[in-house]
């Protein structure tokens, strides 16, 4: 009876095969949601819009961008962890997903264990931001007016633990002044503020930015990379301003629920590649500041591992601890 149970269940799951097959094949037959986890306007979400959009053209799906902040991305990291592994929901994420788990002290999901790598998407730098009220026009001015405003000056971030966050922590460390964090839920609502000049200075991301600073509302002192860039090359680095050492940058990925098939991975990664290197895609990704960077899935796996290397002692070092 054992055996003859053994056979049906073997039998069964060799008839199931093709019809998986085909059903992946066909993958997407219905929309598709891009879960991003900021607020609308931002620099993760204006990524997932573009290569979104790109996207839906080449699926014949609609492919919705969801939005859902909150607690540094783990809100939308765990719905998306713990959610359907049929490709049908993927996630788009950066820094957060090596820097959480340092950040907070108790994750409800693996950022490794949970998910499967799809592809990179771009790098870019960020870029040190401050109000046209305030007085300043360099890297060295700025330094001056925190040490004459000792414990008044502020900074602003998309959320604890972003690139944000922790360019401004490691610029604290390094140019040696005092800055209070202001956590917002997002870039656009800490551009709001920063405008107006309701906080002092922000380090974003570059495409979501640089629009306000070629519109004359912000001011752009430096870029947090090691070296210029080409979209703003009259603008110099950090490091090169006076702070050596300085060089942070941000980084997208998709990623979807670690058991989704590996055919329809292999699906779309290809299509998003493709579509990073579609002209419309591209040309404005790089008018943003923002370096294009598709890659298999190990590549990406092996990049996040790096980062988690990178960022867990800094994090440590500095002691910053996040609630959840």
């Amino acid at each position: 009876m054992l055996n003859r149970r053994r056979f049906l269940t073997a039998a069964a799951a060799v008839l199931a095969a093709p019809s998986v097959a085909r059903a992946a094949g066909d993958w997407p037959a219905k929309p598709v949601r891009v879960v991003v986890p900021f607020t609308p306007g931002g620099s993760t979400d204006i990524t997932a819009r573009l290569i979104s959009n790109r996207l839906q053209e080449v699926w014949g799906q609609t492919v919705v961008v969801e939005n859902k902040p909150g607690a540094g991305g783990n809100i939308a990291a765990d719905m998306v962890a713990h959610g359907d592994a049929d490709g049908y929901t993927i996630f788009i994420s950066g820094p957060g997903m090596a820097t959480n788990k340092f950040l907070y002290p108790q994750l409800s999901y693996d950022p490794v264990g949970d998910f499967a790598p799809v592809t990179r998407l771009i790098t870019q730098p960020n870029l040190m931001c401050v109000p046209n009220s305030l007085a300043v026009k360099t890297v060295q001015e700025f330094i001056a007016f925190c040490n004459e405003n000792r414990g008044k000056v502020t900074y602003a971030s998309s959320g604890n633990g972003t690139t944000l966050h922790l360019s401004g922590e490691l610029f604290k460390r390094l140019a040696n002044v005092e800055m209070t964090h202001i956590p917002y839920r997002g870039g656009a609502p800490a551009i709001n503020d920063l405008i107006p000049g309701r906080v002092n200075v922000i380090f974003d991301n570059m495409p979501s930015i640089l629009q306000h600073v070629k519109g004359g509302s912000l001011r752009g002192l430096a870029v947090t990379t090691k070296e210029r860039v080409r979209a703003t090359p009259e603008i110099p680095t950090i490091a090169e301003s006076g702070v050596p050492g300085f060089d942070v940058f941000s980084w997208f990925g998709f990623f979807v629920p670690a058991r989704t098939p590996q055919d329809v991975i292999a699906k779309i990664n290809a299509d998003t590649r493709d579509a990073l290197v579609y002209p419309q895609v591209k040309t404005r990704f790089e008018e943003l500041g923002a370096d294009p960077k598709g890659s298999t899935p190990a590549e990406l796996a092996a990049f996040l591992r790096s980062e988690i290397d990178k960022w867990g002692p800094v994090i440590r070092d500095a002691q910053i601890r996040l609630d959840n």
